[in-house]
Order: C-alpha cells, then structure tokens, then sequence
C-alpha cells in the first residue's frame, strides 16, 4: 500500500469523524450557543443541554451565573458589558460577550387613531388632457413630470399646499410665460418648464396635472414611551393610494377615531375596518417620519387605552417564540379589547427588517367578527408573556387569518428611542 493511499484512507477518516461530530448533540449543542447574549435588567437566560464545561464570568459585579449538570443560567442585576468562559478541562473553549441594557419600558397602544399627512410640496397623483383650441395636451407631461412627482418650488417660491400654485399658473398663462418648476423625485430633484395652456370649455389655465398636498385614513397605536411621549403607529410606510409610493412628509397630525363597522374579510379579499375621526377633532400628537415601521412622533395629551395602560418591558428580536400572543385593537366604537394570536413563525434579526414575524388570528370572537386581520388593524400591539414583542403589518391576500408582524425593537429604533444605551463595562 503507497503513501499516497494511506494518507487517503486516513483523511476519509477523519472527514467521516468530523461528519459524525456534526451529529452528536453535546456538539451540536456547543455550536448552537451565541457568541453573544443581549439582556434586560432583572432577566433571566438559560443555557440548557450544554456542553460539559465550566462557566465563569469575567466579572459578577452586574450578573450572576449559576450552573447545573445540563445548564447555566444567568441572572442580569444591573446594566453593563460582561464575559462568560466556557471550558473544558481547564482548557478555554468558547467566549461568550453578554450585554446587559437598562430595564426598558413603553405602554401599548391598541387605540384607533386617523391619521393627516401632509406632503412636502404638492404630489402628482396623474396627467389630463386640456381642451385647447389647438387639440387636448397635457403640459405637464410635455414638461417631463411624472405621477409620483413632488413639485417643491415654482418660480422660486416654495409650494406648500395646494392652493399655493393656482395663482402661478394663471399669472403664467396669461404673460404667456412658462413656470420655472423643481421638482423632487426619488432619485433626486430637478428643474423644468411648463407653460400653462388655456382650457377653451372653461377659460382658465392648467397645468394639465392632477395633484395633492395631504392624505387621510385610519390605523392602530403600537406603543407610547412615557419619558417622552414619543410614540408608533401602523407599523408600515403609508403609500399614496393613486401613485402607490410612500409619502413624503412635511407634518402631521393623529386624532381618535371611532370604528363604526368592520368590512369582513375572505380569502383574496382582505377586509376593512370603517371608521370616522373623532368628531372635536381635537388633535392628540403630530407625525414627524412615515417610514416602512410606521408613523412616529410625538402626542400632545395622554392616550389611554383602558385595559393595559401601564408600561410593559419589551422582547428582542432574538427573544420572541413561537407560540400563544395576544394583540390589542378595536372592532367596535372606540373600546381597546385584547384578542389571542399565535407567532406562527419569528425571525432573530440583527439589522431592521418589515416582516419578522408570521401571525396568525385564533380567537374566534375576532375571526367572526372580522375574518381575520383587516385594513385598520396594522399597528395592534402584539404582547407575549407580558412583553411588547411587535406590532400587525400586513394581511396574507389568501388568508385573511394570517399575516407579519414587524418587531417592536425596530419600530422603536426609528421613533428615535435608543434602547442599546452603552452600558458601562462591568468586567475587571
């Protein structure tokens, strides 16, 4: 037998020997632990069917560790950065970097609230033709805007509202001068002409565009952060319902809102909830940022919602489970009720994501009463063992029952609330 055949045989072995390793659950069982543990202050975490190896922490200033035949458990005391060792016959075999955050706590929501945006400029939601003497043009498709379009500026004056480009465009018509416009489009701004043409039926000039400055609806509280009365809603972007593309805000307002019928939903067909703004209209907070998490601000007087109105801890991505859940909303008038769920699945993301959890409705009040999730619902504060965990996005088309959910941590990353305050590092 050569050399060359013995170092085969023998690398067959071991490639074999590694394969089986892979297989052997105290392996499995080491290569499943993290390289690093976040945690709150006054939690618990458990390390169970470990390795046999000895656990000790670099400092126990901010954690204590206790250790059984078959698990560690660590017990956060107070907020730092810390060190867990793992070894094996004296030998160092897995580090393990544990952060502890400051005890962290906001109040669900579950209140339906409408919701005001108004656009930065004026949106174009669509081209029409103006009946000249010369034939139907659209000038403002010959001006090279397209639907979706923010007109920003014309003539070197800033477009707010409305009824701001009405007088430009008759000035411009009848000096037979074309507008100086700028535009905002996603890949950024530019300039352009249009000259106004003169509609024949009704003597007066146009833009031969069809456009917006504000856009109204309904959705669901998530959270408040009581130190700042900071808050979330919807969980996702709200979209222009003509251009489809997210709007860009200038400001907003939230007021209450009372549902006043519930639009049942069946599969392709997802349902909707019917509701009207509060009739004082009294406004309760603005809206400073429309992203895909939601709508954030700030609310001007205290939002309750009845049943849960004190502050709860809240769960990590990494620390959601599959299983049972409750979400709060309204089907009925303004009363906050609280529903059961199941995550059916969840996903430990480490960077901010829209969909990171599947739900499902089981409470059959809910699902006889609407089918399932609804337009309206997006924003009910999901809650798992007494944790804030996420909020209800978007419905499954062809199941209405089942639908993501968006983890609370992103949401409250993009209200501006830090939750990962830097710790002091606790190890010696």
């Amino acid at each position: 037998m050569t050399l060359e055949t013995i170092r085969k045989i023998i690398g067959g072995i071991l490639l074999v020997s590694l394969i089986s390793m892979l297989f052997f659950q105290p392996v499995r069982d080491f290569i499943s632990i993290p390289k690093s543990i976040t945690m709150f202050e006054g939690e618990a975490y458990k390390l169970t069917n470990a390795v046999p190896a000895t656990a000790k922490l670099t400092s126990n200033s901010n954690i204590s560790l206790q250790q059984e035949k078959h698990s560690v458990s660590l017990q956060a005391q107070e907020s730092g950065k810390n060190e867990m060792l793992l070894e094996y016959a004296g030998i160092p075999i897995k580090k393990v970097d544990v952060n502890v955050l400051k005890d962290f706590r906001v109040i669900p929501g579950g209140q339906s609230i409408g919701v005001k945006l108004n656009t930065v400029g004026v949106l174009v939601v669509g081209h029409h033709l103006v009946n000249t003497v010369n034939g139907k043009k659209s000038p403002g498709e010959m001006a090279g805007i397209k639907v979706g379009d923010i007109i920003t500026e014309i003539n070197g004056s800033r477009i707010e509202k409305m009824t701001d480009v009405a007088p430009f465009v008759q000035a411009a018509g009848q000096e037979k001068k074309a507008l100086n416009m700028v535009i905002s489009r996603e890949d950024g701004k530019f300039t352009t002409k249009l000259t106004p043409l003169k509609d024949k039926s009704e003597n007066s000039y146009k833009l031969g565009l069809y456009i917006r400055d504000s856009a109204a609806g309904i959705g669901t509280m998530t959270f408040i952060h009581p130190q700042t009365s900071k808050y979330g809603a919807l969980g996702h972007v709200i979209s222009d319902m003509d251009t489809k593309k997210p709007i860009v805000v200038e400001d907003g307002q939230i007021v209450r809102s009372t549902v006043t019928s519930i639009e049942k939903g069946s599969n392709g067909d997802p349902g909707e909830k019917l509701a009207r703004f509060s009739n004082d209209r009294e406004i309760v907070g603005n809206i400073n940022k429309n992203s895909p998490f939601g709508i954030f601000g700030k609310l001007k007087r205290n939002l309750s919602n009845g049943i849960m109105d004190k502050p709860l801890p809240i769960a990590l991505s990494h620390q959601v489970k599959e299983g049972p859940a409750k979400i709060l909303t309204v089907v009925d008038n303004d009363k906050v009720e609280e529903f059961n769920v199941e995550v059916v699945s969840t996903i430990p993301q480490k960077f901010p994501a829209t969909k990171g959890m599947v739900i499902k409705i089981t409470d059959p009040r809910l699902l006889e009463k609407t089918g399932g999730i609804v337009q309206g619902m997006s924003g009910s504060p999901i809650i798992q063992k007494g944790k804030l965990i996420g909020a209800v996005t978007h419905v499954f088309v062809n199941d209405p029952t089942s639908g993501y959910g968006v983890h609370i941590e992103w949401m409250l990353n993009e209200a501006g609330i830090n939750i990962y305050e830097t710790p002091k590092n606790k190890a010696s």
